[in-house]
């Protein structure tokens, strides 16, 4: 793909100031004590700035509401997508589906990973106010107050897809169906006639992990079966905790028959937990996951899971955050793509039952 053209920065551009008012580069400039080139550089991303200087600019931006006039600047033909974690066919689902509307729209994909963290650093957000794409798309990942602002005031629209926390009303974001998922795979369960179900969430801090384990909890009220702590375990998402937390379960001296866990990764961690202790996959012990990705069919046997929409949901994601570059808002800046169960072979009634 050629390179855009990029028409260069006016440092007279206004932008709208808190109070209905507007601010120029220059009037931000003198209040900082600066050049109206330097406040470019800053809104640019340029490195070529001292930190001490960059932050003043960046409070001034700030406190006057400064906003880039919509179309002042051409945006790069990328779509900024970064990740918590990439490490998994979970996130290979998200990719693919930011690419399916990339390729419509003729743009290219920019991939960053923040190591873990859930709001990435602000070498990330430097980078983005570098390139100046057409939209930022962040994965299990959120922004911190300053950085949304400095994305904001550079007209750089963004959307969280299944974001780790409550993002807020006026945060664009995209997500499942989470807490009527674990509900569906725990009334599966309870069904097939399980009482001693057990569940191993995602890191208790993650919204979506809460609200899988809230809806297991709702699931068991109301079929009058009592809730036990003992059977909850924290997970990180990942397959070692699926065998870790599956063994700790298994161990127990009254076990569950049943086991939810929070993603299809650690579902397999449980299934290695299982063959350990000499139990069988759905005879001596049944499994539900959440996510459906394509090892959910490939192994033995084929794993009963919630079907998460990934690949649907990371194109409405980039769907909404070019719809927010084009000036279209929509009615709802939230929305939730509906999760179903898919029973396969690893769930069962209960030996004897």
């Amino acid at each position: 793909m050629s390179a855009a053209s990029v028409s260069q920065p006016r440092d007279d551009q206004p932008g709208p100031a808190a109070d209905g008012a507007t601010t120029t580069l220059a009037e931000i400039a003198r209040a900082a004590g600066v050049s109206a080139p330097t406040v470019s550089k800053v809104l640019n991303g340029r490195g070529d700035v001292s930190p001490a200087t960059r932050s003043r600019v960046e409070e001034l931006l700030l406190r006057h509401g400064y906003q880039r006039r919509r179309g002042s600047l051409q945006a790069a033909p990328l779509l900024d997508l970064v990740f918590n974690e990439l490490e998994s066919s979970w996130a290979m689902e998200v990719i693919r589906g930011v690419e399916n509307v990339a390729r419509q729209e003729g743009l290219s994909v920019v991939l960053s990973e923040s190591a873990g963290r859930l709001v990435p650093g602000q070498t990330w957000v430097d980078g983005v106010l570098a390139r100046r794409p057409t939209g930022v798309i962040l994965v299990l990942s959120g922004l911190a107050p300053a950085q949304r602002a400095q994305l904001t005031s550079r007209d750089i629209p963004f959307v969280v897809l299944d974001p780790a926390g409550d993002p807020g009303d006026d945060v664009p974001a995209i997500g499942a169906t989470n807490w009527q998922g674990g509900l569906a795979a725990t009334r599966h369960l309870l069904e097939l006639g399980h009482r001693r179900i057990g569940v191993i969430g995602g890191p208790a801090g993650v919204m979506c992990s809460r609200a899988r384990i809230d809806g297991y909890r709702a699931a068991l009220e109301t079929a009058g079966v009592a809730f036990d702590p003992a059977l909850v375990r924290t997970g990180d998402f990942h397959h070692e905790a699926g065998y870790t937390e599956g063994l700790a379960l298994l161990r127990m001296p009254d076990r569950p028959t049943a086991v939810f866990t929070g993603n299809d990764l650690q579902a397999l961690g449980l299934y290695e937990a299982a063959r350990e202790s000499g139990l069988g996959v759905p005879g001596d012990l049944s499994v539900v996951g959440f996510d459906d990705l394509p090892l959910a069919r490939w192994i033995s046997p084929p794993l009963t899971t919630v079907r998460q929409p990934l690949t649907e949901m990371a194109e409405a994601a980039a769907r909404l955050v070019l719809d927010l570059g084009r000036g279209r808002r929509p009615g709802t800046l939230r929305m939730d793509l509906s999760t179903r169960l898919v029973e396969r072979a690893s769930s069962a009634p209960p030996r004897g039952a």
